[in-house]
């Protein structure tokens, strides 16, 4: 079973993109605004270092950005 978190904010149409796709591919994910949770957004880059959206964990590894490849590659 495949374990995947999109990080968002409201305003992002590359999360938009993200999510999308996950729908398009029939892929479960978790979502987690950022911008309405601040813990996790601290969280976040205390993780990866990154500010920016989306960010898609993907059974532990990370994506940045819209990366469809990335995240196909990464899932069992």
């Amino acid at each position: 079973m495949n374990k995947v978190t999109v990080y968002s904010t409201n305003t992002c149409p590359y999360c938009t993109m993200m999510k999308n796709f996950l729908n398009e591919q029939g892929i479960s994910y978790k979502e987690v605004n950022v911008q309405q949770d601040r813990q996790a957004a601290q969280r976040l880059v205390e993780t990866t270092g990154q500010m920016g959206v989306p960010q898609t964990e993907v059974n532990g590894q990370w994506v940045l950005g819209y990366d469809p490849q990335a995240v196909m590659s990464l899932l069992k």
